[in-house]
């Protein structure tokens, strides 16, 4: 079949993410006698400047991994949780039945930064200075921003100019959309802060908890405590102020995690826990795994039948995902389990479902109230890889992503996220602005992803793992919000079913379904609604129409932003999405 790029192989390394800087930055590394922890986390800060409007300093970063000398794959949980005055009846108070997806009020403790740290503290090799010098000397002497930046901003001007001067001061040099080389000193100057107070103390590992602290417990928490006390617009149409505060920030540190995962065939499938979206992937792969000898490909292509069973699939893993999904305690064992699987799988007919049905993993599900008069509610367009953004700053979708893989066997795979540059007024002291992450929260009470002061959200964001046989092989991911476990469907039932490689199974068309809750705001959703690539063919478009499935024709290269390496045999392997032309991936 056709492929956009070839697959690379190599034997001794591979870095592949969603801009090109950041994978020649991780390749860097890895040349400079890094492993993969340290060129990933370089390559991750690297992101933050490249795709401002994708990631931020002030995000999260949710990560899998296996060493070379482990082959027990863990989570890296970089996303911190709601502030303590996040409660419902604070946001009552205020009028609101959701959680607007823009301004102060959604923003989460920041976790990038100390997850970060962490990783490289305990299974890198470099030190901070080392791996963060590469995003330091792009935000001090400009990094080339690729057009969608600007059109980013272009989309929220009026919010910038009239109501978010600081954002404007930053991104709207001379009143236009930044564009070109584009300079961020501020945030130079506080990451260079913040190397300073690290290298106050001796030892790699001990500079790095240093600078740590001076996160979390020193002027950055200040300068976000300070900022969070002014009311600033966002998408409800109203000034309100941030609950964040430096306890919240000095109360919580990144961890790892035991992840969720499950066998299909030979394949072992590792995604994070119940507190993610996570495991929708797994569910999905179980439930289409009983269809294996019905899933095809010629030449690249899925059929019409591939198709729409993947589609039934998501319908009734996401409508799990919104009833027993969150930062509690997770029927991952009644959800994951054979039985359960077959009993969801005999709901699958030839036509497509207009219902959101949720199975009784422990007794009867429940879901939003709310959820009725959301559906059809218009927020941008569901057809774009990027975030749509809004004239408030409210984005679908969303993130960045990278895989890396080195020759002694350490493989990694992270999708940073948050912080975006339309999410929240820019601080000036630190040239970055907070997160929007709590907008996934449900205010109404009872259901596992409800509001709750220090609770994390549940997160999109969902980076995979594979083994094969019991040996670790695969790492893969896309951005894009609710879209992210729908597309990795796509590439695993390529790879896995149609016998692609990396680059054929990226590059083979894509499709999603938008017919379950979106997980920003405004929590819209479409049921029969089917967004695909018009190279699946206009007979294959025809024949899923015929089935009840409301198709809409996004175009030939629009859905998903993958990325993935492998290793196996002792070769190195690696490829990247040529969709938006900025994902790239390096290696030899």
């Amino acid at each position: 079949m056709f492929t956009t790029r070839p697959e690379l192989t190599g034997t001794f390394g591979m870095v592949a993410s969603t801009h090109w800087l950041a994978s020649a930055t991780g390749m860097a590394v890895l040349e400079d006698g890094g492993n993969a922890f340290d060129a990933a986390v370089a390559a991750g800060f690297v992101l933050q400047v490249a795709e401002p409007h994708l990631c931020g300093p002030a995000g999260q970063v949710p990560g899998l991994f296996v060493t070379a000398d482990d082959p027990t794959p863990r989570a890296l949980a970089g996303q911190g949780p709601s502030p303590a005055g996040a409660t419902p009846e604070h946001f009552a108070a205020l009028g609101l039945d959701l959680i607007p997806g823009s301004g102060l009020l959604p923003a989460t403790v920041p976790g990038a930064w100390d997850a970060w740290l962490l990783l490289l503290r305990d299974y890198g090799t470099k030190p901070l200075r080392s791996v963060l010098s590469y995003a330091i000397g792009y935000a001090r002497n400009g990094i080339p921003l690729v057009s969608r930046v600007g059109d980013t901003i272009s989309a929220v001007s009026r919010l910038f100019t009239e109501h978010w001067p600081t954002s404007a001061a930053l991104w709207m040099p001379d009143g236009k959309p930044a564009s070109g080389l584009h300079r961020n000193p501020a945030l130079a100057d506080t990451w260079e802060r913040l190397l300073r107070e690290a290298e106050s103390v001796s030892g790699r590992e001990a500079q790095l908890d240093a600078g740590r602290r001076a996160w979390s417990q020193g002027f950055v928490a200040e300068a976000i405590d300070a900022f969070s006390r002014t009311a600033f617009r966002d998408d409800s149409g109203r000034d309100h102020a941030g609950l964040l505060t430096g306890d919240d920030l000095a109360s919580w540190s990144a961890s790892y995690e035991e992840p969720a995962s499950v066998d299909v065939g030979d394949w072992r499938l590792v995604k994070l826990g119940g507190w993610t979206q996570g495991p929708a992937l797994l569910q999905q792969a179980l439930l289409l795994h009983g269809f294996r000898d019905e899933l095809s490909y010629v030449d690249g292509v899925p059929s019409e039948r591939t198709v729409h069973l993947a589609v039934e699939a998501a319908k009734l893993a996401f409508a799990d995902r919104e009833a027993w999904y969150g930062d509690t305690d997770v029927p991952l064992d009644v959800l994951l389990s054979p039985a359960y699987t077959d009993a969801r799988r005999a709901l699958i007919t030839d036509t497509a479902s207009p219902d959101l049905r949720p199975g009784d993993a422990r007794g009867p599900a429940r879901l939003p109230a709310i959820l009725d008069s959301l559906q059809g509610i218009e927020a941008g367009g569901g057809a774009t890889g990027e975030p749509t953004v809004g004239p408030q700053g409210q984005t679908r979708g969303d993130t960045v992503h990278l895989d890396v893989v080195d020759a002694a066997g350490n493989l990694v795979s992270l999708t940073p996220s948050g912080g975006w540059l339309q999410s929240s007024p820019t601080i000036p002291s630190l040239g970055f602005c907070l997160d929007s992450r709590g907008q996934m929260f449900w205010l109404e009470q009872g259901l596992p992803n409800s509001l709750a002061p220090r609770k994390r959200p549940r997160i999109t964001l969902s980076p995979s793992l594979a083994l094969r046989d019991g040996v670790p092989t695969l790492a893969f991911g896309t951005p894009g919000g609710d879209q992210q476990d729908q597309w990795q469907l796509c590439f695993w039932l390529a790879h896995v079913y149609g016998g692609l490689n990396l680059q054929e199974s990226i590059d083979s068309p894509a499709w999603h379904t938008t017919a379950f809750p979106s997980s920003f705001y405004p929590r819209s959703w479409n049921p029969r609604e089917l967004v695909v690539e018009s190279r699946l063919g206009s007979s294959t478009l025809d024949a899923l129409r015929a089935r009840g499935h409301s198709v809409i024709n996004a175009g030939d290269w629009a859905l998903g932003r993958l990325s993935a390496v492998s290793r196996t045999d002792g070769l190195l392997r690696a490829a990247a999405n040529a969709r938006g032309m900025q994902g790239y991936a390096a290696g030899r």
